[in-house]
């Protein structure tokens, strides 16, 4: 969701060294995927100057004055998704004190902030925002001016303002990545609790500076800092970290130093680029082929026709006595979906529980229980939660992510990582295709059912989906469907989850009413609301009893005049029945839904394109959505 960079510039050695206000925009447009409604930044260069608007980052960049800057070395910037208060300039962050000697941005929300509001407006402070930051920095200035007893503070030291800092995050409850900086003081103090924060380290993997490198870097994302380090350090719960030109150190909640390791992040600044695409969602929907062989690389085995996943041994090996329990939101719920139906064809029992209705008491595990929470970013805040208590209950859990380092990989006793590289759209592509792919692998290493043919399946699914890119006509379809009122997308088994994210898709960046079904449920009910100006996407395969099943619910809806438009690989007789056919190559009902879903994504991208809506940064949406 919100967005937040940091960055303190080197010790002065590095002439070179970018000035605090280029890195901060430059994080920031880079964030901008994340979703956001306003930005700004709070530059510390002895003064504190503070800069924000709402709306896009240009109304920002205009609000600047770049020839008065001073050359600033430390500050910290934020994009903001409204939850508390609408987008306005005041409610945009960063937020400061009265008298503007501290200033923080923060995601999340405080969920005690009314509480501590009335407690500082009792004190006499006045409030300019609707937000629940505001508490934050308006509760660091009480404590940098006034405490009791033994504790009262002296001079506005570095160590005042980390005690005050630490006194107040002490008082929050709620999630946070919280990064403040002060009057006076050229050091980045930054927490996290339950929302992702992560630091960048001056220098590359190699021990060589980039060439615009120089400096500590504090982001929500890794390709906020990426064009200058590929080193990071990832920071846990109520662990906080304080930059300052000299280095780093991260400490306990009692202020104890932590050792951290230090990792190499391994995709650089050209892999979040639009490498000469228009979208990045059309760039991503491209690299699926490339994404989904470095999701197959080393797991699959074509001569024992097997897999391997050596990371789950622990896993595979165990038994279960419940139903394996896949957990996730919005479309990784259908990518749940999906692997709950792997298995039941398997008939190992299982379900897929949207993750914010998820808790012990409605879905019951135990020390018997797997439970798989699935999240691209590895920090949705829903998944995030069920994983954890399922861990509370004894269960055993397995993390399916994108994100090596998230806070998913760290919370679950296992992670299975689908490879998919950077995804910068909001409107998921290529990391749903890959979970599904790595979905269809835990099931038969789950299930150890396979054979030489099912390996030569999965094997073929990249070459398949580049000949779909190669030959799709979704353009020419979308062309001619745009103006339509409303869009369903139907299938049966594997591929109703599929006409579930297909609906998904379509709404999100087209902004028009679209639905996915079950393909048998349009008789009780949805059929009242097709007309000619309502086609009707349907995924039909192979020519067994679904597709056929599946053929009679087309007949249902082209005989109330609606527009069909078939997913198809041309096994069955359904062409018959279409006015527009979406052709896939043959293969089996498990790799036939990774298939059939490109198609679908195509036909989104291609209608918001004639539409000319915001592709890449829908309304109202973002792409990590930390908060419950």
């Amino acid at each position: 969701m919100c967005g937040i960079i940091g960055y303190v510039g080197s010790d002065g050695s590095d002439a070179t060294a970018p000035d605090a206000i280029d890195v901060l925009l430059d994080g920031l447009s880079t964030l901008e995927y994340r979703g956001y409604d306003s930005a700004g930044v709070a530059l510390a260069n002895g003064e504190l100057d503070v800069y924000k608007a709402e709306g896009e980052l240009e109304s920002l960049t205009s609000t600047l004055p770049t020839g008065s800057l001073r050359d600033p070395a430390v500050g910290i910037g934020h994009t903001r998704w409204s939850t508390h208060g609408p987008p306005t300039d005041t409610n945009a962050h960063p937020h400061t004190d009265a008298d503007e000697r501290v200033a923080i941005v923060h995601n999340g929300i405080i969920e005690n902030y009314r509480t501590l509001r009335d407690e500082l407006e009792a004190d006499g402070v006045t409030f300019e925002s609707e937000t629940d930051t505001e508490v934050v920095p308006h509760l660091i200035a009480s404590y940098l001016g006034s405490g009791d007893g033994d504790d009262r503070m002296g001079e506005r030291d570095r160590g005042d303002r980390e005690r005050a800092f630490r006194r107040a995050i002490d008082r929050l409850e709620g999630s946070y990545a919280i990064a403040a900086v002060f009057e006076g003081d050229e050091t980045v103090y930054a927490t996290r609790k339950e929302s992702p924060l992560v630091l960048g380290l001056e220098g590359d993997s190699s021990g060589e500076a980039p060439e615009r490198a120089s400096g500590y870097f504090l982001a929500s994302d890794v390709p906020a800092f990426i064009e200058h380090t590929d080193r990071v350090v990832y920071l846990e719960d109520e662990e906080f970290v304080r930059l300052d030109s000299s280095g780093w150190e991260v400490s306990d909640s009692d202020g104890n130093a932590l050792e951290k390791a230090v990792q190499t992040v391994d995709w650089d600044a050209d892999d979040t680029g639009k490498s000469g695409y228009d979208h990045y969602m059309l760039k991503e929907i491209h690299e699926q082929p490339s994404s989904l062989r470095q999701c197959l690389r080393g797991r699959v085995n074509e001569l024992q026709g097997s897999v391997t996943l050596e990371e789950l041994d622990a896993v595979v090996e165990q038994e279960f006595a419940s139903p394996v329990q896949f957990v996730a939101c919005g479309t990784s719920y259908h990518a749940a979906l999906y692997a709950a139906s792997l298995l039941q064809q398997e008939e190992t029992p299982a379900t897929a529980t949207i993750a914010s209705e998820f808790t012990t008491d409605r879905v019951p595990v135990n020390d018997g229980s797997l439970v798989v929470g699935i999240t691209q970013s590895g920090e949705t805040a829903d998944t995030l939660r069920a994983l954890r208590e399922a861990n509370r209950a004894g269960a055993t859990t397995l993390a399916v992510t994108n994100t090596v380092g998230s806070s998913a990989a760290r919370a679950a006793d296992h992670a299975l990582y689908i490879r998919a590289g950077p995804e910068i759209g909001v409107a998921a592509t290529k990391t749903f295709a890959s979970q599904q792919l790595a979905l269809l692998l835990l099931s038969v290493a789950l299930t150890g059912r396979s054979s030489h043919d099912d390996i030569q399946s999965l094997r073929r699914v990249p070459d398949q989906v580049q000949t779909i890119l190669d030959t799709s006509s979704a353009r020419a379809i979308a062309a001619e469907l745009v103006d339509s009122q409303a869009f369903f997308f139907i299938g049966r088994g594997m591929h109703h989850p599929v006409a579930l994210e297909g609906a998904l898709k379509f709404k999100e960046i087209t902004y028009e009413h679209a639905e996915g079904f079950a393909a048998g449920e349009l008789k009780h009910g949805p059929l009242a609301l097709v007309t000619e100006d309502t086609p009707v996407f349907a995924i039909v395969t192979g020519d067994g009893g679904t597709a056929r099943k599946t053929i009679s619910n087309i007949k249902e809806v082209e005989a109330r005049d609606a527009p069909v438009v078939v997913v198809t690989d041309g096994v069955s007789d359904v062409e018959r029945y279409a006015d527009h056919v979406l052709r896939i190559p043959e293969t089996d009902e498990c790799s036939a839904a990774v298939l059939a879903n490109v198609q679908l994504q195509l036909i989104a991208y291609w209608v918001a394109n004639e539409m000319g809506r915001s592709i890449d940064k829908p309304r109202n949406l973002a792409k990590s959505v930390t908060v419950e």
